[in-house]
């Protein structure tokens, strides 16, 4: 009997609108240990790998985060909520106001919840507190980059994140 994944559509993101608030939710499993998963998702040289982010990462609760990430090169900073490794990862991330970028000015939270699931782990992310349009930006940039933590903890050569989002979303917004 061969291993059911849940494939993208069968586990997709969602958007929970809260006022004028929106949280993104995205649920990934992951045919690896949640101590894979948490490695991949901690250790600042796998981060820079797969997330394309310079990391500084202080894993405590109160320590700090320092990320510039993605090919639009966004600078987020914050503090760690909560760090129990290896199950859960929540810290803030503050965007100053960029003249240029859509989003920018947001202080919002991520939250990284791993939890073992028949044969792997179940993933859940999610970013709360973004505006609408920041929410579908990243909604549209995280599935792109989900797929690359996957090449990286399977060993394989990672997929390009422009081309990825292409042939899920079949464009990039500009």
């Amino acid at each position: 009997m061969s291993e059911h994944r849940p494939s993208l559509k069968e586990s997709p993101s969602s958007l929970q609108v809260h006022g004028g608030r929106v949280t993104l939710v995205i649920r990934r499993f992951f045919r690896h240990s949640p101590a894979v998963v948490w490695n991949a998702i901690s250790d600042p040289d796998q981060v820079r790998q797969w997330f394309l982010t310079s990391a500084r990462i202080d894993g405590k609760v109160g320590g700090s985060v320092d990320l510039v990430t993605g090919p639009t090169r966004v600078h987020a900073t914050g503090r760690i909520l909560a760090w129990e490794p290896p199950r859960l990862y929540e810290y803030q991330w503050n965007v100053a106001p960029q003249e240029g970028r859509e989003f920018g000015g947001e202080e919002t939270v991520v939250r990284w919840e791993l939890t073992p699931h028949e044969g792997g782990t179940l993933l859940v992310l999610s970013h709360r507190d973004l505006t609408q349009g920041t929410a579908k930006i990243f909604d549209l940039g995280m599935q792109a980059f989900l797929d690359r933590l996957e090449a990286l903890m399977d060993g394989c050569s990672l997929p390009d994140w422009e081309t990825r989002i292409r042939e899920i979303h079949g464009s990039i917004p500009s």
